[in-house]
């Protein structure tokens, strides 16, 4: 069974940084991008970053290029998101998910984490 479960999140004060963690376990994910979604309070999931696994091709959304970054590690099957110069709105839950098809759209991923809580405090 593919599990992917995520780790790091927690309450940070704007301007901090936090690096959140994604274990993949279940199948080899060698041939699989690997992604970042964020939903806050009363709004829709939307993408954050992704990242394909063979050629480290990256992709954000306009509001987080400069401050987060993700990054994998093959041999442990783990993708890290860190994210610096936070602000009070890059607070919600933050998701992993993967999929034979990198890019923004959700439709692109069928193995999704089951979240982990960012809060920034102003």
């Amino acid at each position: 069974q593919v599990q992917l479960v995520e780790s790091g999140g927690g309450l940070v004060q704007a301007g901090g940084s936090m690096r959140l963690s994604c274990a993949a376990s279940g199948r080899t994910f060698s041939s699989y991008a690997m992604a970042w979604f964020r939903q806050a309070p009363g709004k829709e999931r939307e993408f954050v970053a992704a990242i394909s696994w063979y050629v480290e091709r990256t992709d954000y959304t306009d509001s987080v290029k400069g401050r987060f970054t993700i990054s994998r590690d093959s041999a442990k099957n783990t993708v890290y998101l860190q994210m610096n110069s936070l602000k009070p709105e890059d607070t919600a839950v933050y998701y992993c998910a993967a999929g034979p098809s990198s890019g923004s759209s959700m439709r692109g991923y069928n193995y999704w984490g089951q979240g982990t809580q960012v809060t920034v405090s102003s």
